[in-house]
């Protein structure tokens, strides 16, 4: 076991107890009974909200074919008396239902709503389910609802401190990245560099066209950041296109516009550069690429 799986056990351990703890982790099958599905519904301080449709299909077949090898941890639901609330494990829940299951092995648990959404983040982060944005709504939600301080919640689910902080900060982005971010088409090191952007959501649009890394993502910001008093006001196609040129040469470009009139200023900061500047031109001119410039 990895020393952060290690950890994570840890955390499951002292608010489980070891035994239901390693079941839940480690597939351990003792300790655990059987409950029809109708008497399960999913839980509310669940902090996973997205569900892959093709994974699940993949899981549905698997427990088609096996059933439910892991139990799944519920805890009896404060407001449906006879019924059971999940705690850990609804995707596999999910998933036998797709597969038209009758019943699922569990662990039954008496939990608080705080002990619930731990476990359910511990769980979750071991498995690494949670997209970033989910798991600092999680963060966020121990702290505001239940008044768990950062270090706390670090040692809980065996992470860093400066982890936790930064994660919680990914949800100052504005709501369009942060969706693009839980569905995947942005990953945590790219918002974290555009918390820096003056425009998150146009720099995201460049970034997820372009199919820009991490490390040119910041580079793309860095450039941005600093706008002079000409580039105020500039339309999301005039950065996107700076952005493309920029990347094309490898070279601050420029373009300020007044009607249908303008400039583009190709920055260079000696001569060895103007001269690297003048050579990819002239390559550009000899293989001319599809382009909309």
């Amino acid at each position: 076991m990895s020393s952060k799986t290690h950890s994570l056990g840890q955390g499951l351990d002292a608010l489980l107890g070891k035994s239901t703890a390693e079941s839940l982790i480690g597939g351990n099958e003792r300790g655990f009974q059987t409950l029809t599905l109708d008497l399960i519904r999913g839980g509310s301080q669940q902090p996973r909200k997205y569900f892959d449709a093709t994974e699940l299909d993949e899981l549905a077949a698997s427990v088609r074919e096996k059933g439910v090898l892991q139990p799944i941890l519920v805890r009896p639901d404060p407001t449906h008396v006879g019924q059971y609330q999940i705690v850990a494990g609804e995707r596999r829940w999910r998933a036998a239902q797709m597969a038209q299951c009758h019943e699922v092995p569990v662990v039954i648990r008496t939990l608080s709503d705080r002990e619930t959404l731990e476990i359910a983040l511990i769980e979750n982060i071991q498995r690494r389910n949670l997209s970033p944005i989910e798991e600092a709504r999680g963060y966020l939600r121990l702290i505001n609802d239940f008044g768990e301080t950062q270090d706390n919640i670090a040692r809980q689910v065996g992470k860093s401190r400066s982890h936790v902080a930064n994660a919680v900060r990914l949800l100052n982005l504005p709501e369009p990245v942060q969706k693009w971010l839980e569905e995947g088409a942005l990953q945590a090191g790219h918002a974290r560099a555009l918390l820096a952007a003056k425009d998150p959501v146009e720099m995201a649009k460049i970034v997820i066209k372009q199919q820009l890394n991490v490390r040119q993502t910041e580079k793309l910001v860095s450039k941005f950041r600093v706008r002079s008093a000409s580039g105020k006001g500039k339309s999301a196609d005039t950065l996107e296109l700076e952005a493309e040129l920029s990347l094309l040469l490898g070279f601050k470009v420029t373009i300020s516009s007044e009607g249908d009139r303008g400039d583009v200023r190709i920055a260079y900061r000696n001569l060895s550069q103007r001269e690297r500047l003048i050579a990819r031109l002239q390559n550009q001119q000899a293989a001319p690429r599809s382009s909309n410039f």
